[in-house]
């Protein structure tokens, strides 16, 4: 087996020379490719069969032919060399179409049904082999969460968040509500019925108001949770069968619309009580400012809006 220590202390000039024997099968027909002397390669490759603990390659006449384990594993050392240069070529470049680049972004699930089918439809058509991944947003360690690269920007609603931590708002959304067809407040939703009915709450947390209960108790107003779940789908669901209200922002409540539309069974009705509007915002790590590559999604994000 080979010694890890020694593989770890590998000068990776070294490669270079056995990409070169590889392809030329000749020592000198190498050294002539890498504009070194014959005796620097042969001196290289003593060295790297030390490292290896392999031979590597064998004369035979004036070839030298690879062993078994190296033709093996030359295929995969030379590929990753070719990528390895291809991405310093382009160092401090992106090119969206012959990018490979894997994007990460952390966004509330109740945010995807708006955002990604557009995301999804955009990078194929601007970065065909781009990917990209969305993730749960951990709003306590945004933080650490961007600048550790595990997420490359979140989209979430507004946080009292500072610098590392960048961001710009990108909606500035009304709630609304929305109730079966049919329900007895279809055409009488007023203040006061509003808050007599009763109403399905949403949050994944364990404890604590939903968004909109906050900013009810800023105003000194409270309604009657009835129910509360973590899943605006699972909410939807049980608003069919009831007599519940949902209140929720308004782009998400025109996605849920759109779900229901083949089986008309929901309506939405504007808030008949003024609330501040939820803000939702793009925010990033200010080491990540300048990427490329990252700068060039941000844009992409901010144009789904």
């Amino acid at each position: 087996m080979t010694d890890v220590t020694k593989v770890q202390q590998l000068d990776l000039n070294l490669l270079k020379v056995f990409e070169s024997i590889y392809q030329e099968q000749n020592m000198s027909r190498a050294a002539e490719v890498l504009h070194i002397t014959p005796s620097a390669v042969s001196h290289a490759l003593k060295r790297l069969r030390e490292h290896l603990g392999d031979p590597l390659f064998q004369r035979s006449n004036n070839r030298m032919l690879p062993t078994p384990a190296c033709q093996r594993m030359a295929p995969q050392i030379i590929d990753n060399l070719t990528r390895l240069r291809q991405i310093l070529q382009h160092w401090g470049e992106f090119q969206p179409h012959s990018s490979q680049h894997h994007f990460r972004l952390g966004i509330h699930y109740a945010l995807e049904p708006s955002i990604l089918p557009k995301l999804a439809k955009r990078l194929s058509e601007l970065a065909p082999n781009t990917t990209f991944s969305s993730v749960k947003v951990d709003r306590g360690n945004l933080t650490r969460e961007l600048g550790a690269g595990h997420i490359d920007m979140a989209f979430d609603v507004a946080l009292p968040i500072k610098p590392p931590v960048l961001h710009t708002k990108l909606i500035d959304g009304k709630f609304c509500v929305l109730m079966r067809k049919g329900h007895l407040l279809e055409n009488n939703l007023t203040q006061q019925t509003y808050f007599t009915a009763k109403h399905i709450g949403v949050s994944n947390r364990p404890s604590g108001a939903a968004a909109e209960d906050i900013l009810f108790q800023q105003q000194g107003l409270s309604r009657q949770i009835s129910i509360r779940c973590q899943n605006y789908y699972a909410a939807k669901a049980m608003l069919i069968e009831s007599d519940f209200l949902l209140t929720v922002p308004y782009m998400l409540g025109k996605e849920l619309l759109a779900d229901s539309a083949q089986s008309n069974t929901l309506i939405e009705a504007p808030m008949p009580v003024q609330l501040t509007n939820i803000e939702t915002h793009l925010y990033w790590h200010k080491n990540t400012e300048h990427d490329a590559a990252l700068s060039w999604f941000r844009q992409i994000l901010e144009s789904l809006i």
